[in-house]
C-alpha cells in the first residue's frame, strides 16, 4: 500500500512541476542518478506519441540538437516503420563470415546451446545480383585502397573491418532475432573485457571489471563519470569530448544487446521466451545512465540516416538484375522495390526531422586527425573482436550491430557532399553497410519500445516482489556474493522474482551435433593447425553436455 502512495505522490509531483513549466529531476538530466535509480527509471512517464508541446523537455542530449523527450514522441512510429522494413527481402538478407578465426587470442569456446545457432540460407535463394560474386565486382575498392587481412579489408574512411566477400554465410535475419541464447562464462565475458579494457584512450579502465558492478562485465560507476560534461567547474583534463561520445556509443550498444536479452529471455520453469523484468532492473534500470546511451546511439545513427538520405531514395533495391529489352520484368519485382522505397522514405522523414546530431563539434583543434584515427583504430578493434564470440548467433549480431554503427561514423566523419551525391558515387557505401545500418538502427528503436514493456510490467508488479527486485538490484551494485551473470548474457530466472532457478538441463540434439562439427570441418579447412585443439573442446563440450558432472553444492 505505502507504494502506491508513494507512486500517486511522485505523479502527482510531476505533473505539478511539469504545470509549471519545470522539468523534474529524472534519470534523463545531466546529474548521474544515485539515489532510487531504478524507480527513476521505471516511474517516468515517457512522451508516447503525443504532441511534444504539451511536454517540458530535459534540454539536448550531449553532443546532439535533440532532446529525450522529442525521440520518445516518435519512437513508437519509427519502430513500427523500421519492423517492417526489415522484413523486406533487400534488408533481411545479410552475408557474414562466421568462422573466421579470432585474431586475438585461441578461441574455441563454442555455445552448445540450440539457441546459439543459427539457420543459414543456401546462395540459391538469394537474388543473384545480391551474391557475392556480383557485388564483389561493383563494390569492392582497388586493391591499392584497401589494407588488407585474411578475409576482411578496411579502407582509410572505414570505422570497421569489412568482409571481402570471398568467405561467408547467406543469414536471413527475420529467422535468427537477437535474444537470449544461454551464451556466457569465460568466453563472454572475454569478449567484453576486450571490448572496454583494450581499447582506451589512455583512461586508467584497467579495474574496469574488477569494480563493484551489478555485473562482470559492465561500466562501473567511475568510468561512467567520464561520460558525461564536467560539472561545477571540475578537472576534465584528458577527458575530451570525443573519448566521451565514443565509450557512450559502445556503452549504449551494450546496454542495447542487454535489453533485447532481458525482452526475449529464458524462463526455465515454463521454457518460454518472454520479458525478465528482474534482468531490465539489474542490468539497465539500476544504472540510468545506460539507458540515456540508448537514446544518444539512436540519435546518432538517425542523424546519419538523415544525411545520407538523397543516397538511400536513389538506391537500388530491386532484387532482379538489370533486365535487357528481351526480359519480361515482373509487376511484382517493380511492386516490391516501390514498397521498399516508400518505407524507408518514411524511415528517412522521421530522421530528418529528429536525428540533430552534431558532429561539428567531433575531431577538431590541432590533434583532430590524430584522434580521429585512433578512434578509427579502437572501432575497428571492437569489429575484429566480434570474431572471437563463441556463440553464432551473438556473432552475427555483433557484427551487423558494429558495422551498422561503423557505416553511421564514416557517413558523419567522413562522407564529404561529393560523397552523399548518389549520380557521382552511387556505390559508396556496400549493400552490406546500407544493410546492417538500417537494422542496427531498428534494434536501438526496438530497445526504447522494450523501455516501455518494462515500465507497463512495473506498474503491475506487487509491492513486495518490486521492493525484492529494487534490493536484488541494490545487492548487486554494493557487490553480490553471488556468482554473477555477465552482462552479454545470463540464465532467466521465474518471472516470479521469489522463485528459485532450476538447475540447467543440459539437452542435446542431433541437430545441434551435426551443426558444430559442420563448424569444425569449416575451421580445419581453414586452419589446420588449430583443427585439433578445437576438436578436442568440442568432444569435451559434448560430452559434458550428454553427461553432466554436479561440480557445485
Amino acid at each position: 500500500m505505502l507504494c502506491l502512495w508513494r507512486r500517486a505522490y511522485l505523479a502527482l509531483a510531476f505533473s505539478a512541476l511539469a504545470a509549471l513549466g519545470v522539468s523534474p529531476s529524472s534519470f534523463l538530466g545531466d546529474s548521474l542518478i544515485r539515489h532510487n535509480p531504478v524507480q527513476n527509471v521505471l516511474e517516468y512517464e515517457s512522451v508516447r506519441g503525443e504532441p511534444l508541446c504539451q511536454h517540458s523537455t530535459t534540454g539536448p542530449i550531449e553532443t546532439t540538437l535533440c532532446d529525450y523527450e522529442t525521440i520518445e514522441s516518435v519512437n513508437g512510429e519509427l519502430y513500427s516503420v523500421l519492423s517492417e522494413l526489415v522484413q523486406m527481402p533487400f534488408f533481411k538478407y545479410f552475408q557474414a563470415d562466421l568462422y573466421r578465426e579470432c585474431p586475438f587470442w585461441q578461441e574455441n569456446g563454442f555455445c552448445m546451446n540450440r539457441e546459439c545457432g543459427i539457420t543459414t540460407v543456401d546462395e540459391s535463394e538469394i537474388p543473384e545480383r545480391w551474391r557475392a560474386a556480383a557485388l564483389s565486382k561493383i563494390e569492392l575498392p582497388p586493391l591499392e585502397e584497401r589494407v588488407l587481412l585474411p578475409g576482411c579489408y578496411y579502407r582509410d574512411s572505414d570505422f570497421c573491418f569489412l568482409d571481402d566477400m570471398t568467405e561467408g554465410e547467406y543469414v536471413d535475419l527475420t529467422l535468427v532475432p537477437e535474444r537470449y541464447t544461454g551464451y556466457s562464462g569465460p568466453s563472454a565475458h572475454r569478449v567484453w573485457k576486450s571490448i572496454y579494457e583494450e581499447n582506451c584512450f589512455g583512461l586508467s579502465e584497467l579495474n574496469l571489471l574488477t569494480t563493484r558492478s551489478p555485473a562482470q562485465v559492465t561500466l562501473p560507476d567511475t568510468l561512467t563519470d567520464v561520460l558525461r560534461e564536467p560539472i561545477n567547474g571540475e578537472n576534465a583534463d584528458g577527458e575530451c569530448l570525443e573519448k566521451r561520445v565514443y565509450y557512450k556509443i559502445i556503452s549504449g550498444l551494450h546496454a542495447s544487446i542487454s535489453t533485447h536479452i532481458c525482452l526475449e529471455s529464458l524462463n526455465q520453469t515454463t521454457g518460454e521466451m518472454g520479458p525478465n523484468l528482474e534482468c531490465f532492473v539489474t542490468r539497465i534500470a539500476s544504472h540510468p545512465e545506460r539507458l540515456q546511451y540508448i537514446y544518444f546511439n539512436a540519435v546518432l545513427l538517425l542523424r546519419a540516416v538523415s544525411r545520407i538520405g538523397p543516397y538511400l531514395r536513389d538506391y537500388d533495391y530491386c532484387s532482379m538484375s538489370m533486365p535487357t529489352p528481351h526480359d519480361h520484368v515482373l509487376p511484382e519485382d517493380i511492386q516490391e522495390e516501390a514498397k521498399t522505397l516508400g518505407t524507408l522514405s518514411k524511415v528517412i522523414d522521421i530522421a530528418e526531422h529528429v536525428g540533430k546530431f552534431d558532429e561539428r563539434v567531433l575531431f577538431r583543434g590541432e590533434n583532430a586527425n590524430i584522434l580521429k584515427e585512433e578512434f578509427k583504430m579502437h572501432f575497428r578493434n571492437v569489429s575484429r573482436i566480434m570474431d572471437c564470440v563463441g556463440c553464432d548467433k551473438c556473432r552475427l549480431w555483433g557484427k551487423v550491430q558494429t558495422t551498422g554503427i561503423a557505416t553511421a561514423l564514416k557517413i558523419l566523419f567522413e562522407m564529404d557532399e561529393t560523397a552523399l551525391d548518389p549520380h557521382k558515387n552511387h556505390h559508396h557505401l556496400q549493400r552490406s553497410e546500407v544493410v546492417a545500418l538500417i537494422n542496427t538502427l531498428h534494434r536501438f528503436s526496438e530497445s526504447l519500445q522494450a523501455a516501455e514493456i518494462f515500465r507497463d510490467m512495473w506498474k503491475k508488479t506487487a509491492e513486495s516482489d518490486a521492493n525484492h527486485l529494487i534490493e536484488e538490484a541494490e545487492r548487486a551494485v554494493v557487490g553480490n556474493p553471488r556468482k554473477s551473470p555477465t552482462h552479454a548474457s545470463t540464465s532467466r530466472k521465474s518471472h516470479t522474482p521469489h522463485s528459485p532457478s532450476p538447475s540447467p538441463s543440459y539437452t542435446i540434439s542431433l541437430e545441434t551435433m551435426q551443426r558444430y562439427l559442420q563448424r569444425l570441418i569449416r575451421r580445419c579447412k581453414k586452419h589446420t593447425l588449430s583443427c585439433f585443439s578445437i576438436f578436442l573442446q568440442v568432444w569435451q563440450q559434448l560430452h559434458n553436455a550428454m553427461f553432466p558432472l554436479r561440480t557445485e553444492l
